[in-house]
């Protein structure tokens, strides 16, 4: 079987809860015998390895573009493993219990991670989906299509639909910003002074205000000595340190920036990062979307990380 949906080297990252896992290792046999590169991430709570299946094709769409990764994710329903793939951006997750629905999440909404039901999926029926989640390029025929190809202006609508899309969660409607656009607001009226900070429950030490929605715009303050333990978030964002200095370890990439005033760092939707402020610190925040934060350890298993660092 070609791999006909794309010129580029396909991986796929593959994992399971304990309902799903039978399935998803018998799936897995299936894309090596067709020398398909899988990354296989076991058996885990079902929304845990569908937030690591997300995060991790989500973060190779940036990291690794010459390679077209995709997700397999297996749960008993196929459902619970999809809502958590599909929080991360650019992901586009999709349950499917045969090669029609499949073969159209392919074509309309060009899915990238298959979730598969461990229950209700035979291994022979889970095969023919998985053979047709590889096999369909984005905006082919498929049976919503009459199985013909799509007319011009739907076409046209599927090939913008993956622009769009990826814009939802970030635009403020027209009807609650005066039908201004995005924001609502020209540059002078995004003008603040006075600012107002408050506490971040969650971060000891540290501060924020708001200052511009979508973008979302903020400044952001900590004070000498505080942590932010490991953690990652659903959006990239970009920061730039106003005062102060501080340390942040991109725990993904294996990588440490020291960072001082002037200094600008991006970190990429999904990575993995600690920070530790050297000085009272006040840095300029940008990210797109909703704010989200998962800790990937606590305060404690952060200070002793640092801590040994420091002591090697």
């Amino acid at each position: 079987m070609a791999q006909a949906s794309t010129k580029r080297p396909l991986k796929i990252i593959a994992g399971a809860d304990s309902f799903g896992c039978n399935l998803k290792d018998t799936l897995i046999s299936q894309l090596r015998a067709l020398n398909i590169e899988v990354e296989d991430l076991g058996t885990d709570k079902y929304y845990s390895v569908g937030e690591e299946i997300g995060r991790r094709v989500s973060q190779a769409a940036n990291s690794n573009p010459a390679v077209e990764t995709r997700g397999l994710v297996a749960c008993g329903t196929g459902v619970g493993v999809a809502i958590f793939a599909n929080k991360f951006p650019g992901v586009y997750a999709a349950t499917c219990l045969n090669p029609d629905e499949a073969r159209n999440a392919r074509s309309i909404n060009n899915c990238n991670v298959l979730a598969v039901s461990g229950m209700n999926t035979t291994p022979e029926v889970a095969a023919e989906v998985l053979k047709t989640f590889l096999e369909t390029p984005f905006r082919s025929p498929c049976p919503a299509s009459g199985s013909n190809p799509w007319p011009d202006e739907i076409d046209q609508f599927l090939e913008n639909s993956v622009t769009e899309m990826s814009k939802i969660g970030t635009l403020v409607p027209e009807s609650e910003n005066g039908g201004k656009g995005e924001s609502g607001n020209c540059n002078l009226c995004s003008l603040v002074k006075d600012r107002e900070f408050k506490p971040v429950e969650i971060m000891p030490g540290g501060s924020m205000t708001i200052v511009r929605e979508s973008p979302t715009s903020a400044f952001v303050k900590f004070t000498a000595g505080s942590v932010e333990p490991a953690h990652h978030h659903t959006f990239g964002h970009d920061l730039v340190v106003l005062k102060g200095s501080k340390k942040v370890w991109n725990l993904s990439k294996g990588k440490k920036y020291d960072l001082g005033v002037g200094d600008y760092l991006f970190t990429p939707a999904g990575d993995v990062h600690r920070v530790k402020y050297l000085e009272d610190t006040e840095f300029f925040l940008k990210w797109e979307g909703q704010w989200d934060l998962t800790f990937d350890e606590d305060h404690a298993a952060a200070n002793a990380a640092i801590d040994k660092e420091k002591g090697s």
